[in-house]
């Protein structure tokens, strides 16, 4: 028969090998090199949408760093923008506008050029000339993106069934079709299916329309071909139209009404993406 003193003893041992075992595992895990290095730049004034899906982004992000073993900085100081700090990091996101400093604006198409990866979302496209945000950055608008200006919108935001092109590591995994989170949809000057660098990875089903509520007529669609997700075959980029939150405009309280990060499929898709420009595969 074991004594009391023994059983203490070999508890005290258990005990001591456990903490050992959590220590080492813990030390392991702090250890682990991450797959890449994320760097979000975002403005966060004016539109209330906007600024709900940037906070969205940030509290998303870190917590897919997590599970997928990356690291998640954001800034919205723009003068980071320069050659030295973009080489820190594998993947820039643009949550929700642009750089218009020159100099900011040559370090980051320095930067794509020289290999970096890219992913943007809704009005990080935009450009509208003449607006506050004036179609005046070719090469990031008509090369780049290949879309040139922004033409109009939908109103208000609602969801959409998306047609997926399969044929791309972004789409893996993804069924024909899924519904996306409510959005603002973007309509653009260029036709994309007329670019040869261009690789359309998702675009608005027909099965969508009307889509819109108005009460404007020209804010909702009929009929035609949308494009709201793709990249561009010389750069390691993807751009995604998402990114404008529902919100209670008409009723004046300015709650927040839907999010981007709702949607277990549109969630696979950013992932997928991430990764892919992140590591060069799922």
């Amino acid at each position: 028969m074991t004594s009391r003193t023994g059983v203490q003893k070999i508890a005290v041992l258990a005990i001591t090998i456990c903490i050992v075992c959590f220590s080492l595992y813990h030390a392991k895990a702090q250890n682990v090199k991450p797959r890449f290095k994320v760097i979000a730049f975002y403005t966060g004034r004016e539109d209330k949408a906007h600024i709900s899906f940037m906070h969205e982004a940030n509290r998303w992000f870190p917590e897919m760093a997590k599970k997928y073993n990356f690291t998640y900085d954001s800034t919205k100081n723009w003068s980071d923008m320069t050659p030295e700090f973009l080489a820190k990091y594998q993947v820039v996101i643009f949550l929700d506008t642009r750089t218009d400093d020159p100099a900011q604006r040559a370090a980051f198409e320095q930067y794509m050029k020289n290999g970096g990866a890219w992913m943007g979302f809704h009005f990080s496209a935009f450009a509208l000339t003449p607006s506050d945000y004036p179609q005046n950055w070719d090469w990031y608008h008509n090369e780049f993106l290949g879309s040139g200006q922004y033409k109009s919108n939908t109103w208000h935001p609602t969801s959409a069934i998306l047609r997926v092109d399969s044929k791309h590591p972004v789409t893996k995994g993804l069924p024909t079709t899924f519904k996306a989170s409510p959005n603002e949809w973007y309509r653009w000057e260029k036709d994309l299916r007329a670019n040869p660098d261009i690789k359309i990875l998702l675009s608005i089903d027909s099965t969508s329309f009307p889509l819109g509520t108005g009460p404007k007529p020209y804010e909702i669609w009929h009929s035609g071909y949308y494009p709201v997700v793709w990249t561009n075959k010389n750069y390691r980029m993807v751009y995604f139209n998402m990114g404008h939150n529902d919100m209670d405009y008409d009723g004046g309280t300015n709650k927040e009404l839907s999010q981007t990060f709702d949607n277990d499929v549109q969630n696979k898709l950013i992932m997928n993406a991430l990764l892919w420009l992140g590591t060069g595969k799922n």
